[in-house]
């Protein structure tokens, strides 16, 4: 089996169920005690949110090319951003590395093309809904992209920083992204992705009849596949 690399804390919060799920999927396929082999590398969140919020993606996207050497240099075959949003620099990061990268909508593109589903709603940080990176790669995918309006956007952001990434759920919240679910359903979306590691901790898809998208869970079952190829 490959060894998994893994590039987490952006926040910690999502990266544990990455562990877990790799580890859950690994024992699933092999049986046993089997376990994954796995190279990590964690980072310190403030820093990269403080720049995030300035807009310095260059300053971000070095700090995160120097771990993803740290991850490769500890063994590891390929790489996986635990996030979405810093999707953003993932060029940067493949600039600076040798071992491939298992681009998170990569992932997630082709498990919404195996549900038969075209349109799509995106539930993220605003960096994540509005700017190009994420966007764009689906739509390169041939998938039509609907978001939330500005109010929306707004509120999705907000509950992601101010409460999931230090670890706090709320049923207010909860309702507020299941209204905006439901809207996104009504104006066209088939499906819709949760295109923020972090929203899993507050829906899953047992809360709503539209087919959720879980990109934390996608991109580790992604992962073990890849690594045991």
């Amino acid at each position: 089996m490959k060894t998994i690399g893994l590039l987490g804390g952006m926040s910690w919060e999502s990266t544990v169920h990455y562990y877990r799920w790799i580890n859950e999927e690994t024992r699933r396929a092999l049986g046993g005690l089997h376990s994954a082999p796995i190279a990590m590398v964690s980072v310190d969140f403030q820093e990269i949110e403080e720049l995030q919020r300035r807009g310095d993606w260059r300053a971000a996207g070095a700090i995160l090319g120097v771990k993803a050497r740290q991850v490769e240099a500890a063994g590891a075959d390929f790489l996986l951003l635990c996030t979405n949003t810093m999707y953003n620099v993932a060029a940067e990061v493949e600039a600076v590395i040798t071992i491939p990268l298992l681009h998170i909508v990569d992932a997630t593109t082709k498990r919404i093309k195996q549900a038969g589903i075209r349109t799509v709603g995106l539930l993220g940080t605003k960096f994540t809904m509005e700017q190009d990176f994420y966007r764009g790669r689906l739509e390169q995918h041939g998938l039509k992209v609907l978001i939330p309006s500005e109010e929306d956007r707004e509120i999705i952001h907000r509950i992601i920083y101010r409460e999931l990434c230090v670890g706090e759920v709320y049923e207010s919240s909860r309702t507020e992204y299941l209204r905006i679910i439901k809207q996104l359903n009504a104006s066209g979306a088939e499906g819709v992705i949760e295109g923020c590691t972090e929203i899993v901790m507050l829906v899953q898809q047992q809360h709503t009849h539209v087919p959720l998208f879980d990109t934390t869970a996608i991109h580790a079952q992604e992962a073990v596949l890849e690594a045991l190829k």
